[in-house]
């Protein structure tokens, strides 16, 4: 089947976690700009597709479901819906869809298959999967930023120069919310978001350097901190969560704290409290991409994960690496110091 000088109907394949998305929103806001009249999908999963609701870029948003994601369902039932939605792409006569993902993206390229499109972009390596009809040699691509990585997809179509910013779209029922919910005192104040769950226990940083953190800034006169955290119990084996943290914070910090304590129970929730605060800060991770992808600078803290490849992208940022690797190893001062620095270098002067 010939491709078309210029496609029309393009589907990016990412089936990975909410970051690696966020991080190909520069790949697919390229593509926007180049071809300005296409259709352009997604298709993601059922746990990373919610954070491009409302995406300017985005006209079709697909998602399936990933058995492990969803145990209580039958596998039959989860392959079954799986194939009628790969069908119902099949019939849309996608013009070219692309693997992006870093490296040989197997997976991708057998969903790929299913909806049989003119043509299959994706990166090759030795043995790479036959159906890739439009190859572009891996290389180095992991020396650079996932979302650099990513974006070299596009030379094969035509983008030049470096990827842009991360973008989303929050969800503004859900930023209401939480400005409805502050208190008198977080009048005319900065919010400053802090962020406390991370799935890896490294990644974690204490409860008792959080509420430490939070009282300095509750120090100043033009901040107020916002406490946000996945709810749940830590032992949920499924979907674990920080209630028990968030209470130890709020114990330590007694009655009269001066902040906000906001559980995200969703992404549109997560993303409406955002893109409310004049800074984040949090563990490496998706809620750090969530952030980078609403324009709101970052003191992002790493554990044993490259922050070269992974460090917010687009905005201005701050990363604190520990030494060995563990979270807990990473002082209270040397946090509240990247705050200060990028609260007084802020342009985000939201208050409310």
């Amino acid at each position: 089947m010939r491709l078309p000088a210029v496609p029309q109907r393009i589907l990016v394949i990412r089936r990975d976690n909410i970051g690696d998305l966020v991080l190909t929103t520069p790949l697919i806001h390229g593509l926007r700009i180049h071809f300005p009249n296409a259709w352009i999908g997604v298709l993601g999963n059922t746990y990373n597709t919610p954070v491009l609701g409302a995406h300017p870029d985005v006209d079709g948003l697909f998602a399936y479901d990933k058995a492990k994601h969803q145990p209580q369902r039958q596998r039959l039932a989860v392959y079954v819906d799986t194939a009628r939605l790969l069908l119902r792409l099949r019939a849309m006569r996608i013009d070219i869809a692309i693997l992006a993902g870093p490296g040989v993206q197997r997976q991708a390229a057998r969903l790929a298959g299913w909806i049989k499109p003119r043509a299959i972009l994706g990166f090759v390596v030795a043995g790479a999967p036959a159906q890739v009809t439009m190859p572009v040699i891996y290389g180095g691509g992991a020396s650079l930023h996932e979302a650099e990585d990513v974006f070299r997809l596009g030379t094969a179509l035509g983008l030049e120069g470096v990827p842009g910013p991360c973008m989303l779209a929050a969800d503004a029922a859900e930023s209401a919310r939480l400005r409805q919910a502050l208190p008198a005192a977080a009048r005319g104040r900065r919010l400053v978001a802090l962020h406390i769950s991370a799935r890896r226990p490294r990644q974690r940083w204490p409860a008792a350097s959080f509420a430490a953190l939070i009282r300095e800034l509750m120090a100043r006169a033009d901040v107020f901190p916002v406490l946000l955290w996945a709810p749940g119990l830590a032992g949920d084996p499924r979907h674990p969560g920080d209630d028990e943290k968030a209470a130890a914070i709020r114990a330590l910090l007694g009655a009269d704290a001066q902040c906000l304590a906001w559980p995200t129970h969703s992404l549109a929730s997560l993303s409406g409290a955002l893109v409310s605060c004049a800074l984040m800060v949090c563990a490496d991770g998706g809620a750090m991409h969530v952030a980078s992808g609403l324009g709101i600078p970052v003191v992002a803290l790493f554990g044993d994960s490259p922050a070269q490849r992974w460090r917010p992208w687009g905005v201005r940022h701050e990363v604190l690496q520990a030494p060995a690797g563990d979270l807990a190893e990473i002082a209270v001062s040397c946090v509240h110091a990247a705050c200060e620095r990028l609260l007084a270098g802020s342009q985000r002067e939201q208050s409310v």
